[in-house]
Parts: structure tokens; sequence; C-alpha cells
């Protein structure tokens, strides 16, 4: 099977449970496409973002290591971070690679596609947008908290989260892939920092109402104190739809399986606890529900298993 005959599959989201679920999905037989979030504002990203005014580049380096099939030296390289320096203590020479081929190539865009083709990447990685964006959420108590970072360090209850400057314009390339895809995949990972902020541009909003595609949301296995405290899978749902609309997902993956006792203390200490998988209200929201074991249960902290969410898809794909 050519890559023209292969499964057009979209994956969108941000933060640690992008690289895990590319990491399995990049040796599928399918034709793959990464939409990454930009509105990182912590960190190495987020001085490179205020610094070079490009988009934020934690996020698409760790989609491009997950997905690269270069030496073991070039990537560890690529992942390399600095310790000390005046200046470089902090900073990723991945991150700075992407600023420094962004300002060679003109765009960020173009300079992810040549860091891509340097590192062998499978698949094609695209960011949300081509601008630098700050992300902004209006707490339950009307109170607005700007930056990423900052966000889930108020303690409050989230009513929304918007972008600026606005107009939000999303990369056109991003808004294509959506409308040309088979299969849409929204990762696991922070929903109101690093899932949200990529379904909100409204080209990317509207593409995901329109699209012929399935459109997939992979549910957190664990809540996130100061994002999703007391949520449930339909509560993760709801706070999309709410956002982009009642016809955007179309189905959810949860975990199906009680999560040890031992790891459930550990979360506590960080007042998380298992997302409740509430089978009634998904039925109700009209969302297909897709279970499973899909957790690594050897890892130290709870992370989904790559081999098992990718394997899960396959049979998604081929059904």
């Amino acid at each position: 099977m050519n890559k023209n005959e292969q499964p057009k599959v979209v994956v969108i989201g941000g933060g640690t449970g992008m690289p895990v679920l590319l990491r399995g999905l990049k040796n599928l037989p399918i034709n793959l496409k990464v939409l990454v979030t930009v509105a990182d504002d912590g960190g190495s990203s987020g001085r490179l973002r205020s610094e070079m005014e490009i988009p934020a580049p934690g996020d698409v380096r760790n989609c491009l290591a997950a997905l690269s099939d270069a030496e073991p030296m070039l990537l560890g390289l690529f992942q390399h971070r600095f310790k000390e320096g005046n200046g470089l203590s902090g900073h990723s020479m991945g991150n700075l690679l992407l600023a420094a081929m962004s300002s060679l190539s003109g765009d960020f865009y173009t300079g992810i596609k040549e860091i891509s083709r340097v590192l062998s990447v499978k698949g094609e990685i695209y960011p949300i947008s081509n601008e630098s964006m700050l992300l902004h959420a209006e707490m339950e108590d009307g109170s607005i908290v700007s930056g990423e970072s900052n966000i889930p360090l108020s303690g409050k209850r989230i009513k929304r989260v918007f972008l600026s400057p606005q107009p939000a314009r999303a990369l056109p390339d991003a808004v294509k892939a959506i409308c040309d895809a088979d299969f849409v995949i929204i990762s696991p990972g922070s929903l109101y920092t690093s899932i949200l902020p990529n379904l909100i541009f409204p080209e990317i909003d509207e593409a995901l109402r329109q699209t012929k595609a399935k459109v997939v949301y992979i549910c957190n296995v664990m809540t996130q104190y100061g994002e999703t405290t007391g949520f449930k899978a339909s509560d993760h749902i709801r706070a999309i739809t709410d956002h982009i609309g009642h016809e955007a997902v179309d189905a959810i993956i949860v975990h199906n399986e009680p999560i040890e006792k031992e790891m459930q203390k550990r979360y506590a200490v960080e007042n998380a606890e298992p997302v409740e998988y509430d089978i009634e209200k998904l039925v109700d929201m009209g969302v297909e529900i897709i279970e499973g074991d899909i957790i690594d249960h050897e890892a130290p902290t709870l992370r989904h298993d790559t081999s098992k969410v990718a394997k899960l898809i396959q049979a998604l794909i081929s059904s």
C-alpha cells in the first residue's frame, strides 16, 4: 500500500501524552499528520517565544523526537538540556535548533520541515499556528488568568480558555489536514492547557465539526489538580463540546481497568485521582465508547501504554 492509499490519520495535542501516543503510531501503515500546541510559556520554550517572537517550540521538539528514526546519538543531542551556562542554562538544544532554523528559513513551520528532514521524521508535523499565541483562562468566579503555566496554579475552576492576539489564525495546512483526514485523534494531555488550545482556533473548530473523519478523544486516566479536579470522563467531553460544539467528537477511548492502590496513593499527594468512566452520561451525549486496558503497568508513573493504544487505534482504523 503506497502512502496515498493509506488511511489519513491526524493527531492533535501536546504535553507529555502526545509523544507517548506518537511513538506507537509511527510504525503503523498510516499517513500520519501531527498538529501540535504552541501555547507553552514556561521554561526554555517560554524564553525563546518571548525573545524571538516565535511559537513555543517545546511540544514540537518532543513530537519530532518521538517520530524520529535518527541515530540515538543525534537524537540525544537534539533532546539535550543545558544545566549550566550564562543564558544557556535550562535551554534544550532542540528548542535552540528550532529557533535557529525558523530564523534561517523565515518562519516556524518551514523550520520544522527542515529539521524533520534532518531527523528522518515519520509523518508530518504542523504547529497549530505559525504565530506566537498567549493562552488565557476565564475562571468560574469571573477572574482571568494569563499564561499556560499560570492557569493550573490558580487553584480555581476553569470556565473557558481563549487565545490572544485576536483573531487567532491557525496554520492553513493544519486545517486542511483535518478536512482531508479519515481519522482525527485528540491525544491525552492537560485538558485546558495542552489540548483545548489547539481546538479553539475558529478554523480548527469549524474543520472538526465539518470533517468526514471520525474524531476520537483519548481520555486522561487521572484527574489533574488545577484543571480537571473531580472530572469524570463525560466532563472531559463536555469541556471540549462547550468550547467547540457538540458535533465535534464522535468517540472516546477510556481505560477500563482499576488503578492499583499504591499508584493511587502516589497521585493523591498531587490531589489527583482516577477519572471515573461514567458510561450512562457518555451514552446520553451520543459519544461512542471504546474501552480497554491502555496503561503501562510497569511504569513508575501512570502513562498510556504506547503499544496498547496503537493496537487499539489500528483496530479502530481497520474496522
